[in-house]
C-alpha cells in the first residue's frame, strides 16, 4: 500500500493531501528511510513521523484498503512518541 494511503486509512493524518504534503516534506520515514508518498509500505514495517513538535514511532499491524474509525488504531502498535522542544 502507498504510505500516504496507508497515513490515511490509519488516521495517523486525517486527509491523504495533507499525508501527501507530509510526506514530501522529508518528515517520515519508513524503515530509518525517508519516504515518498508513493513508497509501499507493509505489515511490520517501522515508521518514524516528524511534526507539529513531536516525534511518532509506529510498527506497522495491517494494511487494509479501507478501516472503519474505532478500527483505525489496531492498524499499527505505538513504539515511542515524544515532544520535541
Amino acid at each position: 500500500m502507498r504510505l500516504d494511503k496507508y497515513l490515511k486509512v490509519s488516521r495517523l493524518i486525517k486527509r491523504r493531501s495533507v499525508a501527501k504534503e507530509v510526506c514530501e516534506g522529508d518528515k517520515i520515514s519508513v524503515n530509518g528511510r525517508t519516504a515518498k508518498p508513493a513508497a509501499e509500505v507493509k505489515a511490520g514495517d517501522l515508521l518514524t513521523l516528524n511534526m507539529r513538535g513531536r516525534r511518532l514511532e509506529v510498527r506497522i499491524l495491517a494494511t487494509p484498503e479501507f478501516a472503519r474509525a474505532e478500527e483505525a488504531a489496531s492498524l499499527y502498535e505505538v513504539l515511542r512518541e515524544e515532544k520535541n522542544e
